[in-house]
């Protein structure tokens, strides 16, 4: 069951409200180990006390038997010390890597399908990708790359848009009023202004570097990445 925590310590509340006193015999189990808490929710009857932080909730741990946690303690680290679980621990390690890997890879095509410039700005196409996947698809990164929810190709324009309107808008620094609605309505305009200028790139149009907000934003001054070429002229460019 999950509750919520009470001021006082070995007491919770429950999902109705009402207040519980936690059992004598009951210990909490910190979180930190996600085997050991599943093992212990498995074993038998928990509270997890749970709170909610803007707008995530987050696990204060475990309300459990105290024999049965050091039960579950005890032979976990037993297994632990085992070598093979060690090499199953390290075989799902390699496995999640090459998935991460190879997730990195797919979500970097998907961006640069998206973007789908002109073949006269390829250079900058996949400068831009590479920007965005680095800094999306990291595990922790809380980006729209990391969740389930919606198609890669769909997490892969929100994540260019998002990119966009940090790197190549004010909107980090703009004053928006707390009005409801307010910044949802900001982002949306901001993005209409990033998909017109990313249609430039789409046409080949040509664009001056020292104005052009995106290559601002791509500029060797801005980070390590090699300088983004000048972009191509009008004529240069398969209209």
């Amino acid at each position: 069951m999950n509750v919520h925590p009470h001021s006082h310590p070995r007491k919770v509340i429950s999902p109705q409200g009402e207040v519980l006193n936690v059992p004598e015999n009951w210990a909490l189990l910190e979180p930190g180990d996600a085997t050991l808490t599943r093992r212990v929710k498995a074993a038998g009857p928990t509270w997890t006390v749970k709170q909610k932080k803007g707008r995530r909730i987050i696990s204060l741990g475990v309300w459990a038997d105290k024999e049965t946690i050091e039960t579950e303690r005890l032979r976990l680290l037993v297994e632990r010390q085992d070598p093979a679980y060690k090499k199953r621990l390290q075989s799902g390690r390699d496995r999640r890597a090459k998935q991460e890997a190879n997730y990195a890879v797919e979500f970097r095509q998907q961006v640069l399908d998206f973007l789908n410039f002109h073949s006269g700005y390829d250079t900058l196409a996949q400068e831009l990708a590479t920007r965005i996947a680095d800094h999306a698809v990291p595990v922790g990164s809380g980006t729209v790359a990391r969740t389930q929810r919606i198609p890669v190709e769909k997490r892969a324009e929100a994540a260019t848009i998002a990119w966009m309107r940090h790197q190549t808008t004010a909107y980090d620094t703009m004053y928006i009023p707390r009005v409801k609605g307010q910044r949802r309505e900001t982002r949306r305009r901001l993005a209409a202004e990033s998909k017109r200028l990313l249609n430039t790139y789409r046409q080949g149009l040509a664009t001056d570097p020292h104005t052009c907000p995106l290559q601002q934003a791509l500029a060797p001054n801005q980070d390590n990445h090699q300088p983004t070429p000048p972009p191509p002229k009008q004529s240069q460019l398969e209209l």
